[in-house]
């Protein structure tokens, strides 16, 4: 699943894109691509069309497209956006409508201007799209409860350790916990981690401030540095705006390094299973306490 920086990967294209872009039609191409907007598709396209779509925004994995009225038309469409996730295998690209519709294509947005049409792609159909209201912060309402992620200006560090060392859990447990810190999946975890020197399995209770600020500053790093190379692509299902592939997956000092030398150390990875998936670390590095 895209984590926060593929998810950042794919907001940037449609900020360049879409911004400022007027609504002309939507296709809703299987109805379980919009299965949470529970009134369902034909809904979904009515209410989208001549809306404009404005700067879209991303909280950890989670991106949505705020929507304006056009101008003198009479309807309330503000304060509203449409909730995009894109779950295992969802894309959304930017396509001229000369581009022949994909086998997995889900949804079709054709804007005004005739340029290239948004299209939301799912193989495994586990993403979606809705339309939520926002909050006063212009943060849709479903997904208020989610914590701020930690390329958010207001992210505290000092908040977040001591929520972090109140949780007495596994510091990898917390770090996937979206209520507490949003954004970071297992790839991410792993990394930081290991920046860090800590366990998966190191109570959060027996953290000091000063690991947490350790922990916090990995994560920043091993995102930037993913964001700089367009995120990680296991395979062709994350993609960019523009269908291209990623390639952070070629600096990673951890996952799915099981048996390959610690870059650090030269001991062996290990993989060990945590929470149904697999965990990578450095038995040497990063010792259980």
């Amino acid at each position: 699943m895209p984590e926060l920086p593929e998810v950042e990967v794919v907001r940037r294209g449609l900020e360049a894109h879409v911004a400022g872009r007027r609504i002309a039609r939507v296709d809703v191409l299987h109805p379980r691509a919009v299965r949470r907007h529970l009134p369902g598709p034909l809904d979904f396209a009515a209410s989208l069309a001549g809306a404009r779509i404005v700067g879209p925004r991303r909280r950890g994995k989670y991106l949505w497209l705020p929507l304006v009225d056009s101008p003198g038309d009479g309807s309330a469409a503000a304060g509203r956006a449409i909730l995009g996730h894109l779950g295992m295998s969802g894309q959304l690209l930017l396509q001229p409508s000369s581009v022949p519709d994909g086998r997995h294509l889900r949804v079709r947005i054709v804007f005004d201007d005739e340029g290239p049409e948004l299209r939301f792609v799912d193989q495994r159909t586990f993403g979606g799209l809705a339309i939520y209201p926002v909050d006063q912060a212009g943060v849709p309402v479903e997904i208020a409860h989610i914590a701020l992620d930690p390329l958010e200006a207001a992210f505290d560090v000092t908040v977040f350790s001591t929520a972090l060392r109140k949780r007495r859990t596994g510091v990898k447990r917390a770090l996937l916990d979206q209520s507490l810190i949003s954004g970071v999946g297992n790839i991410y975890a792993d990394e930081a981690l290991w920046r860090a020197r800590l366990h998966y399995a190191r109570p959060t209770e027996t953290l000091r401030r000063t690991e947490v600020a350790v922990l916090i500053e990995s994560v920043h790093d091993v995102m930037k540095a993913a964001l700089a190379e367009g995120g990680t692509s296991f395979d062709s299902l994350y993609v960019n705006v523009n269908g291209e592939s990623g390639s952070a997956q070629i600096f990673l000092r951890v996952y799915g390094l099981a048996g390959h030398p610690c870059k650090r150390c030269g001991t062996p990875i290990k993989r060990e299973k945590f929470m149904g998936r697999s965990t990578h670390f450095c038995p040497r590095c990063q010792r259980k306490r």
